[in-house]
């Protein structure tokens, strides 16, 4: 297909300014970040505000009143709400890409989510963990659905599911849009860090999703989406695994500079205990640990920057990214990973015992960022893998997840 090569990805001062609203809400973020977590929920407030500043529409279609930026200034806005709290990053976060995969869908299926709604949140798991059987006009589907991140505020939700054909023989990996008021929700979110996600379960009992709410996951690998306004709307023409994966990263942006901002703002007037420094920025061994993590810190930067910029570039040019390219960004996304949650740990070190206070910022930084980390697609040692294979020429991989 040819697609208009057109920049849709320029300077656009909308989303400059939603940028901004993020910065100003973080005094509000931060304020509510250990009742989120009590509550295993971002508190209404919180999410009443950003939605009012458009913190959920930076990956919605701008026919709905979206901004439909780019992948760079998605990890923009998630890293700077994970400035002031990692759950809160994490529900923006997966709300917008859920609401990106929700704009491949055919513009009918589109016009049902945000038509009504531009304000609708989504949430998402690609686990085909249900059943589903073939009636006129589409499936009932049955099935459970766990880590539905925002599932708390979600009003849809795009979940995995096998396709079957008449005689119920799985024929296809597909994704569907449900409505979350066909759904249930188990309350199963209980975790050491990221609590304020509420990546709960999602539940379906005999729900029928008609066919044009149903997208083929292996074609959408290959970029084959069903959204009739790709060759108009560059952004709904990424990679489909590469944004996915790289999403996951912003948060962990946003956390490494708040750590290191904070261990370095209570340096100045912080002993290093049970020796004669009085101040901590007197120390060479806390010198040499705070610029080793500053430079982690950039090195996750460059890397995630690169790969989005690899996304994007590839997005405006109407060419889908070869398997190499998409290979790095999984590697990328991982590396993104490990150096901040290296750099994490060195601060805890640096700063000291204090930063596992639980009045401490520090300790939920460190906690929020270890479990994002581990996030499935986001593991650095697969990501790595994936990029060898490549490297060296391997046909078989571990994932068809490229």
């Amino acid at each position: 297909m040819n697609i208009v090569n057109q920049n849709t990805f320029r300077a656009d001062p909308l989303i400059d300014d939603v940028l901004e609203q993020a910065r100003k809400l973080q005094p509000l973020i931060r304020e509510h970040a250990a009742k989120g977590e009590d509550e295993r929920r971002v508190v209404q407030p919180v999410i009443d505000a950003m939605t009012r500043a458009g913190l959920f529409k930076i990956a919605t279609p701008r026919r709905y009143g979206g901004l439909e930026s780019s992948m760079k200034s998605m990890l923009d806005l998630s890293a700077i709400v994970g400035e002031a709290d990692g759950g809160t990053s994490w529900i923006v976060t997966l709300s917008n890409v859920c609401a990106w995969l929700t704009s491949l869908f055919p513009v009918s299926a589109q016009d049902e989510v945000f038509g009504k709604n531009p304000d609708a949140k989504v949430s998402g798991v690609l686990t085909p963990s249900a059943t589903s059987r073939r009636v006129d006009g589409g499936f009932i589907v049955n099935g459970k659905w766990f880590y539905n991140s925002g599932s708390w505020h979600a009003d849809w939700a795009v979940l995995g599911l096998p396709v079957v054909n008449e005689a119920g023989e799985a024929v296809d990996q597909g994704l569907a849009l449900f409505s979350c008021k066909e759904l249930k929700l188990e309350e199963t979110w209980f975790v050491a860090g990221m609590s304020s996600s509420g990546s709960n379960c999602l539940i379906a009992e005999n729900v029928f999703v008609p066919d044009h709410r149903i997208m083929s996951v292996p074609a959408a690998i290959q970029g084959d989406y069903p959204t009739e306004r790709k060759e108009e709307e560059a952004l709904y023409r990424s990679a489909f695994v590469p944004l996915l994966a790289l999403v996951l990263v912003g948060p962990q942006l946003g956390m490494g500079r708040a750590a290191l901002n904070f261990v370095l703002s209570k340096a100045p007037n912080k002993p290093v205990s049970y020796t004669f420094f009085n101040s901590q920025a007197q120390s060479t061994a806390f010198q040499l640990q705070v610029a080793e993590a500053a430079l982690l810190i950039d090195t996750a930067h460059l890397h995630a920057y690169r790969a989005a910029a690899d996304i994007d570039n590839a997005a405006i040019a109407g060419r889908y990214p070869d398997a190499m390219i998409r290979a790095r960004v999984r590697a990328d996304t991982g590396l993104v990973a490990e150096k901040i949650t290296r750099a994490i740990d060195i601060l805890l070190f640096a700063h000291g015992s204090g930063g596992f206070a639980n009045t401490s910022p520090l300790q939920r930084i460190w906690r929020d960022s270890a479990v994002a980390a581990r996030h499935a697609v986001a593991l650095p040692q697969v990501g790595y893998e994936v990029y060898g294979k490549a490297l060296l020429g391997v046909k078989e991989q571990i994932t068809p997840l490229i």
